[in-house]
């Protein structure tokens, strides 16, 4: 049986139970961080920068507290085209977004961050995934969302709960990006600092 000597620590940069439950399946240990950090996006930001700019926001206000880790940031920034759609926070916010996309495609963009705090070496990328919503009914979005109420996800929408019969097809490179964190990508990134998962 192979041996583990994860050196430096790894720490989740999130307060999302969903990313804390992804990376769990990699079974490596790791602790988790809340970064403190301003969310809102810029003006004439697209939805990928903003995504990357936070992701990388998120584990450089955790390299503050842990100074010899390696920090995993994510963040990410669902768009209808040009427009962004953020977390909705509340009923009547969610209702106006599934009105929006039902029909639509929506591009989840997930920007996740690979920070060395020791070595302050930063991996990024972003994984675009794209959703193409049912043609919803007014009564099938209140059904949704009185369900399952999805007020603190991008887009309305849970993909690993109810929201799935909302979609009429997903496309991606790793359906872990659309809950949060892009595990494929992270497997690499964490090769690039000699942590091998399996």
């Amino acid at each position: 049986m192979k041996t583990q000597n994860i050196t430096p620590q790894i720490i989740l940069g999130s307060s999302s139970i969903y990313r804390k439950e992804l990376l769990q399946r990699l079974q490596i240990p790791f602790a988790t961080e809340h970064p403190d950090i301003d969310e809102t996006a810029l003006s004439d930001e697209s939805p990928g920068a903003t995504a990357t700019r936070l992701a990388e926001a998120k584990a450089r206000a955790v390299a503050k507290i842990y100074s010899n880790a390696l920090i995993i940031g994510s963040d990410q920034v669902a768009a209808l085209g040009d427009i962004p759609l953020g977390k909705p926070l509340n009923h009547q916010n969610a209702v106006k977004q599934l009105k929006l996309v039902r029909g639509e495609e929506v591009v989840f963009h997930t920007a996740l961050c690979l920070l060395n705090s020791a070595r302050d070496r930063l991996q990024i990328r972003v994984i675009p995934y794209r959703v193409k919503f049912r043609p919803l009914s007014d009564q099938q979005i209140e059904n949704y969302l009185c369900k399952e109420q999805p007020y603190h996800c991008a887009g309305s929408a849970k993909s690993e709960g109810l929201g799935i019969a909302l979609i009429e097809r997903m496309t991606g490179d790793d359906p872990n990006g659309l809950i949060g964190l892009p595990l494929i990508a992270l497997i690499d990134m964490l090769a690039v600092e000699g942590v091998e998962v399996i």
